[in-house]
């Protein structure tokens, strides 16, 4: 096995990169390295830019109160009018989701992608008010963006419609898989083009930029058709309702619900706001094919004999906004009960397993039987795992290789594979997030590293939350919060009222801070008299210090400390 330490990470970090020179493709990675989400690359050469993705990451929970995270768009923001397009491999939120943010800094950027996920991006940007220039390409077309040629490649994920992009320009080509698997039995009959890759190949791929995402797990990915048996046998089994949960977006998937709710007598209800509206727009366009009379509304569900109703709702994830999250706590319409049953059909995205097993723990405890993916087949993978790379990496010969969409240990695993299939350990590429990769006559180098941080949503603010207020936000949920306000006569040096403490969630009892307030009279007072000029932030200073030490060492607890202190 090749250790991490053969391949290239010679990232040059805090480095900002030379000047591009002519002919040369620059590439540099806003997001997707690292985590699992903010899929974004911008592509440069001979002064244009052409964008591949931009997606959303989801928070965890050390990020509290935060809606989602963006790429960072600082690289660009002043070159927004070089920008002659934005690729979008496929309809995943992690690859579209950042989209409106982009555009409401230059509306007309035009969006590139297939019919599908050009309708999904088109109803989003309609819920922020922005009409968009859409170009729809399908597999085989070959379309001209200022100084970059591109050419789409059929390939299978699990969401129909997704596509690779292989990029033609002066500096090199380079092969972008987007999201893929290859499964052989796909349930649109659509599968990953290989030969489309093999002709690529025989052109040339100087760059190869590979998903990342199964890298370490062995094999091949299992194929999406054998979860239908495995669904219709749970349905067979289920006393009362049953409720599914998978990505709103996860075509594949809600297909073989309707179809083994079908096979059961069931009438389906879709439930979350973002399944309902993929979902529609995917029937429209006939990539989801829904039997007349199978589906019912949400408000009717109640009118139906509980064996006869399968509810296919968003929240696998364990979002606390969901409708599963919802239905964990009894905060929504539909009211889990003894003898329903609940499938969560996904699988865990790192960062959130704490959040799904508390809503799992939540259904348990009202008498629901949750299935899940570690108990029966319910899901499978929509990325290629290691004997899927393989072959790519032997049909596809690229002269370098730059991993992308994962995690750190993704990115290592499938930057391993490459140098078992023979490419050579100094072609390998192992980049970060702001990255700056140079590619000019087949040499692809690491030239320098720009500004490229999370940008958080949180309601309507966007970018102005900061780490420390993340911070503070973790300080107060865990430690609490203590207000200590006094107020001074400057001209005595004595306190005249205070000093008044309140507590939230620091101890049982207000009572336990009696001991410490002399205290801190005492130590503003001092400081008075030692330098009478000192300000009322100086003192505010004194009171953190005084109260901080005691009440680590009193209480073993480090909460916020706010001090006020007043002059009269």
């Amino acid at each position: 096995m090749t250790d991490s330490s053969t391949v290239n990470t010679d990232t040059v970090l805090h480095n900002l990169p030379p000047k591009l020179a002519k002919g040369t493709l620059r590439i540099v990675p806003l997001g997707g390295l690292g985590e699992i989400g903010r899929n974004m690359a911008v592509f440069e050469i001979d002064g244009k830019l052409l964008i591949v993705d931009c997606g959303l990451l989801f928070p965890e929970e050390h990020q509290p109160g935060v809606d989602v995270i963006l790429p960072d768009f600082t690289y660009i923001k002043d070159r927004l009018d070089d920008i002659v397009g934005v690729v979008l491999t496929h309809g995943h939120e992690d690859h579209i989701g950042a989209v409106p943010y982009l555009l409401r800094l230059r509306s007309d950027i035009p969006l590139i992608g297939s019919r599908l996920t050009l309708a999904l991006i088109a109803a989003k940007l309609e819920e922020h008010r922005i009409k968009p220039v859409l170009r729809e390409v399908v597999e085989g077309d070959v379309e001209t963006f200022g100084p970059f040629e591109t050419e789409y490649v059929a390939v299978n994920h699990s969401i129909p419609d997704a596509l690779a992009v292989f990029i033609r320009t002066e500096g090199g080509n380079v092969l972008h898989t987007g999201d893929f698997k290859m499964d052989q039995l796909p349930l649109d009959g659509r599968i990953t083009d290989l030969r489309h890759f093999s002709r690529l190949a025989d052109e040339g791929v100087d760059l190869f930029m590979t998903d990342s995402t199964n890298a370490d797990v062995p094999g091949f990915t299992t194929a999406e058709k054998e979860i239908g048996p495995v669904l219709e046998s749970l349905f067979g089994r289920a006393r009362k309702r049953i409720i599914v949960a998978s990505f709103s977006s996860h075509m594949h998937r809600v297909q073989q619900v309707i179809d083994a709710a079908q096979v059961h007598g069931r009438k389906v209800a879709f439930i979350g706001r973002s399944m309902v509206r993929n979902m529609t727009i995917a029937e429209k366009l006939g990539y989801l094919h829904i039997p007349a009379g199978i589906l019912v509304d949400m408000k009717n569900v109640d009118k139906l004999p509980d064996n006869k109703v399968v509810l296919m709702s968003t929240g696998s994830q364990g979002e606390p906004m969901a409708a599963l999250s919802r239905m964990a706590t009894g905060d929504h319409r539909i009211q889990v009960g003894p003898g329903d049953t609940v499938i969560l059909a996904s699988s865990l995205i790192p960062g959130n397993e704490n959040s799904v097993f508390r809503v799992i723990n939540g259904l348990m405890r009202l008498g629901a039987d949750v299935i899940h993916k570690g108990m029966a087949k319910i899901h499978v993978s929509g990325h290629a795992s290691a004997g899927e790379l393989l072959y790519c990496y032997n049909i596809v010969q690229p002269l370098n290789v730059m991993p992308v969409h994962g995690e750190t240990r993704h990115l290592i695993a499938n930057a391993r594979l490459a140098a078992q299939s023979g490419v050579p350990a100094e072609n390998i590429l192992l980049t970060e997030d702001g990255s700056v990769i140079d590619l000019k006559d087949g040499v692809a180098k690491i030239v320098g590293q720009v500004e490229c941080g999370f940008v958080y949503v949180d309601g309507a603010k966007v970018g102005t939350i900061t780490e420390e207020d993340l911070k503070d936000r973790v300080t107060l949920a865990e430690e609490g919060f203590i207000s200590i306000i006094s107020v001074i006569n400057r001209q005595t040096g004595k306190i005249i009222s205070g000093p008044d403490i309140h507590a939230r969630a620091v101890a049982e009892d207000d009572k336990v801070f009696d001991e410490i307030k002399p205290k801190i009279a005492e130590a503003i007072e001092e400081a008075v008299r030692n330098n009478p000029t000192h300000t009322t932030h100086q003192l505010q200073q004194v009171v953190r210090r005084v109260m901080g030490s005691w009440v680590s060492r009193k209480l073993r607890r480090k909460p916020m400390i706010v001090p006020v202190v007043l002059e009269a």
